[in-house]
């Protein structure tokens, strides 16, 4: 039992500081007959107009939570409770620590696995770590993973060299990227990412120091 507890933790240590060959859902994705394609890049070299714009769409609030949107998470337990879609409440603290640790499932069990990863992400990795693992290890469609590669195949350049429409088109894309086709969007895509667009100079978020 000690170990099972400390063995996240241990995890943590060990990634904090190292590129990660795989995970989970990758070797999951090529048991179905997915590449796995993924280049790794330092935040220094990941457009901030794409940090900017995942942050934006995925937890406005990275800056100030230590893990745990709450609101979010009880925005989403009320539309649950009135019949309406279950989403928004995972902070990129806990995609991180599924997309690096865990596997797809939306399941209690693997719910509360991935809480008890993300305190552990949260007390032992700064801000600009979790963002930096989450921009490389994010699933971006079949086969691709994180911004380098994303940027790579569907733009034709480094994400270094993004602009702020295509970080748009990028981080509009997270919830659905294996349905999803940046390069050619639909116009219900175009539309999300116009409308980030004009929401991504108000986040809390200053290039070269993620957080405040």
């Amino acid at each position: 039992m000690l170990v099972l507890l400390l063995l996240p933790g241990v995890a943590a240590g060990i990634y904090r500081f190292m590129e990660p060959p795989v995970t989970p859902l990758m070797l999951l994705r090529e048991a179905d007959g997915a590449p796995i394609l993924k280049k790794w890049e330092p935040l220094s070299r990941i457009s901030p107009a794409l940090q900017r714009a995942v942050i934006a769409s995925e937890d406005a609030r990275f800056c100030q939570h230590f893990g745990f949107d709450w609101s979010a998470i009880n925005g989403a337990i009320d539309r649950d409770a009135e019949g309406g879609r279950l989403y928004g409440a995972s902070t990129i603290s806990q995609q991180t620590a599924k997309n690096l640790f865990l596997w797809p499932s939306r399941t209690f069990l693997r719910k509360g696995i991935e809480a008890y990863f993300t305190v552990w992400l949260e007390a032992t990795w700064p801000k600009r770590r979790i963002l930096e693992m989450y921009l490389n290890v994010v699933e971006w469609g079949n086969g691709i993973y994180g911004a380098e590669q994303a940027a790579e195949t569907y733009f034709g350049i480094p994400a270094s060299k993004l602009s702020p429409y295509q970080a748009a088109l990028l981080a509009v894309s997270l919830p659905s990227p294996r349905e999803s086709d940046p390069a050619h969007p639909s116009a219900y895509l175009a539309g999300r990412a116009n409308t980030l667009l004009a929401r991504m100079p108000h986040v809390a978020y200053r290039p070269g120091k993620v957080c405040p």
